[in-house]
């Protein structure tokens, strides 16, 4: 009867141990992208991982998919990236010009921002940050 009552025990125990695994989540694996106040991080260092983590490390996707980048023209001596700083969540205000940077796509291939995009100080991480100060 004991070892009946052993075996029994030990058939309830593995019982639980398999659903607990079955039902414990796995681990998550978080994503940001550049639409952060990353220049604000204490030491400066880079974001990691970068950007989203599907196919890559493109933190473009998830700026386009939030209207921030509104479209990027390509030519063979010229890359334009169009930003909407107006969108809700764009946390960056227009500078009031655009910026190119000679090589900046590439060499021979100037990279234009257009507007240049800057920090917004009404958002709160900028208006708090160091590095902005």
């Amino acid at each position: 009867m004991l070892k009946r009552n052993l075996a029994m025990g030990g058939l309830v125990a593995l019982f639980l141990a398999v659903a607990i695994i079955l039902v414990t989540p796995r681990q998550a694996s978080a994503s940001i992208h550049e639409i952060i106040a990353a220049l604000c991080r204490a030491g400066g260092e880079e974001v990691v991982p970068h950007g989203q983590n599907k196919e890559g490390n493109s933190f473009v996707r998830a700026l386009q998919a939030t209207g921030f980048i509104s479209s990027i023209d390509f030519g063979e001596t010229l890359v334009v990236i169009h930003f909407d700083p107006t969108v809700p969540n764009s946390k960056y205000m227009s500078a009031g010009f655009d910026l190119t940077i000679p090589n900046g796509a590439g060499p021979g291939v100037d990279l234009t921002l257009s507007p240049l995009v800057i920090p917004d100080p009404a958002f709160p991480a900028h208006a708090n940050c160091a590095n902005l100060q």
